[in-house]
């Protein structure tokens, strides 16, 4: 997702394999350090290994992604025909998706408390999955947004190069426990287009036409508890705009990685979705907000 504010210094990533060993949860602050797995095709069978161990003991899911911009606008729709604007957001969503691809995938895995897996070392760890499908030299994108994601350290042809099949990452996320796994909750930030992409690689097809058969989909493979922050944000006076002046306003740092790269953005989002709920909702609970994404709120409530 495209946020802008000031970047902070890079942590390095890590894509050396660690072999799984029993889990134990260590807090996040202030140390150990936060290091970010980065997977190519050639670790990605290892990562997804890692993830698969550590998936029970840490069921809380954070995810941010990164892709080539919007393409389709609102302009783009034919001003004759008058539709809600849930519709309408969910038409540019899938005419946006359907033809670009995506980029990077960020998670973070952790416990109720906010605990990272450690497998056992001295280090906390989180995944940036790099997807080769996006071809710079030809595919639709937004110009803007892909000269930011240069600025912040995304090489494109490394990408192609060495990344991963997208087809590939969808067969191993289907057994990984990430998915078709009541258990596990999801938290986000701004995430229709995230899940919008991720349900275009698990399935291999095109969106939904229509908007219910989407969060039909959503709900199936991610469950029924995922929280979308922004979406949150509505209900907080003091909260708005992007996920960096959301984590400012409420004092949250980013502790590993920069701005616009899906691993520290899955992180920073984390951490907000925590200081959100313990600060604001910790009376009534997050149950009425649950699977409710922002600008496509077919609300509980």
């Amino acid at each position: 997702m495209c946020y802008t504010d000031s970047p902070r210094p890079p942590t390095p990533l890590s894509s050396s394999p660690i072999k799984p060993s029993p889990l134990s949860p260590s807090p996040i602050n202030p140390s150990p350090p936060v290091v970010i797995r980065s997977v190519w095709f050639h670790n990605l069978e290892a990562e997804f290994e890692m993830i698969r161990s550590a998936i029970d003991d840490f069921p809380l899911i954070s995810m941010d992604t990164e892709f080539p911009g919007v393409v389709i606008r609102p302009d783009s729709l034919d001003p004759n025909v008058k539709l809600p604007q849930i519709i309408s957001n969910y038409y540019l969503l899938k005419a946006n998706v359907d033809r670009l691809n995506l980029i990077q995938i960020g998670i973070t895995l952790a416990d109720e408390e906010g605990n990272l897996p450690d497998f056992g070392t001295g280090e906390l760890y989180i995944w940036e999955f790099n997807l080769r499908d996006f071809d710079v030299a030809r595919d639709p994108h937004a110009s803007d947004s892909i000269e930011m994601l240069r600025r912040q350290g995304i090489d494109f042809e490394k990408n192609r190069e060495i990344g991963i099949d997208s087809v590939r990452f969808g067969e191993l996320m289907m057994s990984s426990g990430l998915v078709l796994n009541d258990s596990v909750s999801w938290a986000t930030f701004h995430s229709a287009y995230d899940f919008g992409y991720l349900v275009k690689i698990l399935t291999q097809r095109v969106l939904p036409n229509e908007l219910s058969e989407f969060l039909t989909l959503v709900e199936m493979f991610f469950g029924s508890k995922v929280y979308d922050v922004k979406h949150l944000t509505r209900y907080v006076t003091s909260l708005f705009g992007g996920l960096d002046r959301v984590s400012q306003v409420l004092n949250v740092d980013r502790i590993a990685g920069k701005s616009h790269q899906a691993g520290s953005d899955s992180l920073l989002t984390l951490h907000a979705f925590q200081k959100v709920r313990d600060v604001y909702f910790k009376e009534e609970g997050l149950e009425k907000y649950a699977g409710v994404l922002y600008g496509l709120e077919i609300s509980k409530i």
